[in-house]
Formats: structure tokens, sequence, C-alpha cells
């Protein structure tokens, strides 16, 4: 089956890039210009990924990705944005972005983006438990269901974007062991490319944020100096 990939970009020479290198990937591609006219188009239904720009007419990408968190089922975000600063990453994320590149981005960079999402979605298809069969993991107050993807810490629930409840069920899933920043974008984002291991950090610290009752002194997620990080043991 033919993946359908939603472009909302208002930019018509890096639309019509973005178009062609999803057309070579063998996906088909539905590009628009308006945040308002692609959260319409999203609402149809059909669209296996959405390729998001940040900076949009009508609605911006921060809506448009609010929006889209808000309707049911889960779709991939990509989001490009031609801000660099931190606060904007951070921004996209907590919409519940799943990544993101900044603008300006090479061809074989956005295909690997791509690709690595997709990977990841079937992966998820296919580890996905069945039924009530799968196990819930319970560790000093923070339980993680995996079936209904939901997070609570001491009986209150915790509102995880997609990314982060994949890190921390990849951290709890294999409780002592160390992860590199590089293994954990190899494992939990599906690629591995020198220099975005930032990536992990901004999320790292989002996840503290929301299940630590002190970031500055995780018990759960753990930082070992020099190496990465790991779940408590």
């Amino acid at each position: 089956m033919t993946r359908t990939v939603l472009i909302i970009e208002d930019n018509p020479g890096i639309g019509e890039l973005v178009r062609m290198q999803v057309s070579d990937l063998g996906m088909k591609p539905v590009l628009v210009d308006r945040g308002d006219t692609g959260l319409e188009r999203f609402r149809e239904g059909g669209v296996d990924l959405v390729i998001l720009d940040l900076m949009l007419p009508g609605l911006d990408g921060l809506a448009v990705c609010r929006e889209i968190r808000a309707c049911p089922g889960y779709v991939p975000v990509l989001m490009l944005t031609a801000k660099s600063t931190e606060l904007d990453r951070v921004l996209g994320l907590e919409m519940g972005a799943d990544d993101y590149l900044t603008k300006p981005f090479s061809v074989a960079e956005l295909a690997a983006r791509v690709k690595a999402l997709f990977r990841r979605v079937d992966a998820l298809s296919q580890a996905a438990p069945a039924g009530d069969q799968a196990d819930e993991i319970e560790v000093d107050g923070l339980r993680i269901d995996p079936v209904r993807r939901r997070v609570f810490v001491d009986d209150r629930e915790v509102d995880l974007t997609a990314r982060e409840f994949d890190l921390l069920w990849h951290f709890a899933s294999h409780r002592g062991r160390v992860f590199s920043r590089a293994q954990l974008l190899d494992s939990v984002w599906g690629y591995n490319h020198e220099g975005y291991e930032h990536t992990v950090n901004t999320h790292i610290n989002r996840l503290r944020n929301k299940i630590e009752a002190d970031p500055a002194d995780p018990r759960y997620v753990q930082t070992v100096w020099g190496v990465g990080y790991r779940f408590m043991d």
C-alpha cells in the first residue's frame, strides 16, 4: 500500500523539493501551502505522515500540530523550521511533533528522517501487544501501560508525547542498562546522525520535567556521566 505524506509548507521552492523527494521514495505526496487548509486535509483522513512547516499562513505549525494530536489515532509529524533556537524546537516537540529539521536541510537528511519515522511506526505496529496480555511496568510509583500508552506517577496521569513515551518505554524495558545518545537515536528515533545528540538531550529534559519530582536529581532516568543514560535499577 502506497503511503500518503501530507506536506504543509508555504515556501513554493521548499514545498516542491519535499514533494519531489517524497515521490522519489515511492510515496504519495499531498502539498498544501496553508496551515488551516492542511489541517482540513488531514481531517479528511488517509494521511500516514505529516511534514509540517512552523511558520504558516492561516494557522501556524504549532497550532496545526496541536490539533493533529487532538485527533484520534497516531500519525507521525516531522516539523520543518527556519528557526534554530532550542525554545522553538522544544515547543514543537511539546505540541507533539515526533522530530524536526532545521532549514536549510539536505535532501538525503530529509529522506533519512522520513524513512526512520516509518520504520518506527512499523516497529511499533509489529511490537504492539494484543488485548490485555501486555505487561505493565511499575516501579517506585511509576506505572507504564504499553497497550493504552498511558503513564502514571503516584497515580497521577502524565501527558507524554509519542516520542517521550517511546523513550521512557525503551528505558524501562531495559532497566539498569546504560545507553549512549547515539544508541538511543538508533533505537528510539530509527536513525543515527552525528551532531543530532541534542535531540536526545531535549527529549530527556522534557521527560524528566514530567515524571520526576526533582528533574535536577532524577530517580527514574539517570545520567551516567561520560557515557549516557539509564533507567533506575
